[in-house]
């Protein structure tokens, strides 16, 4: 394996394990404030990022060939990181992550539905088998599910979509320019409603713990980006599913909640379809480097 994409998988590997550690953090949150102001205090950590990275590369990162892209997929993260830090409250950390599993899946459909985009028999049944999988977590009508899970799903949803606007972006825009502006659009956004919602923290504990949160997200961001950066997206992508190994040692050691044998089923199903439609892609994109 090539030196850059081992580089790669560091990196992705650390940023699961720094964003399970920040999802912990907001669940561990919820127990006291709205989930508007442990959101806006998440996208602080961005904004930060932004800020330097403005500092660095100039104002010149704002440019952009479609903001009303850019402004969209800003209000985007907004209603998914909402939507997600709403469900941790009521259901196990775990739980909730391994259903937004489920992206990938939906990416690739929404990338069938508006790019026109070709999705073979092969996927389609993949994608069948990866939906699945969510409903042996979930297990409508058994009476075992709480309804916030569906709120995951949406989260989902949300983020599949993002990525589609991230897709049509990638052809004109710079990653930095995007990332810039979804912090920015986010943060802003929040501001609205924070107001309505605040809640003083009690002691410097609840700051730390807000600081180290939106910290910790803003770092795995950056290991994010610096991974695609140096490695191939189709080499490093299949980490993206260690997040359920973190946020079930976080879960285990800080709530003391494990998954039972149907989400650890319906998890496992979840990530061999995923892993599936990576080997796929990375046939794909031999065959096209064979052919260019």
């Amino acid at each position: 394996m090539q030196q850059s994409n081992v580089q790669g998988l560091v990196f992705l590997g650390l940023a699961f394990m720094l964003f399970g550690a920040a999802d912990t953090l907001a669940k561990l949150l919820t127990t006291t404030f709205h989930p508007v102001q442990i959101v806006w205090a998440r996208q602080a950590g961005l904004v930060l990022v932004a800020v330097v990275l403005l500092i660095t590369r100039g104002p010149g990162l704002f440019r952009t060939a479609d903001p009303v892209l850019q402004l969209t997929r800003g209000a985007l993260a907004v209603l998914s990181a909402l939507c997600f830090v709403f469900a941790v409250r009521y259901i196990p950390l775990a739980d909730a992550v391994a259903v937004t599993f489920i992206a990938p899946f939906m990416v690739t459909v929404m990338g069938a539905v508006f790019l026109g985009e070709h999705v073979s028999r092969a996927r389609w049944v993949v994608i069948v088998l990866g939906f699945g999988g969510s409903l042996i977590i979930i297990r409508p009508g058994l009476g075992v599910f709480h309804p916030a899970i569906f709120l995951v799903m949406l989260a989902a949803s949300i983020f599949a979509l993002r990525q589609i606007l991230s897709r049509r972006l990638a052809a004109t825009d710079n990653t930095l320019t995007t990332l810039t502006y979804t912090a920015v659009m986010s943060f802003v956004l929040l501001c609205f409603p924070l107001p309505l919602v605040w809640q003083t923290p009690e002691g410097g504990e609840t700051y730390l713990m807000m600081a180290a949160m939106g910290l910790l997200a803003a770092a795995a961001e950056v290991m994010v980006i610096r991974a695609f950066q140096v490695a191939e997206a189709v080499v490093v992508a299949p980490m993206h599913y260690t997040l359920i190994i973190w946020a079930t040692l976080f879960g285990w050691f800080v709530f003391a909640q494990l998954p039972d044998f149907w989400t650890w089923l319906g998890t496992a199903i979840i990530v061999l379809t995923g892993l599936y439609l990576v080997r796929i892609d990375r046939r794909v994109v031999k065959v096209r480097g064979t052919i260019s």
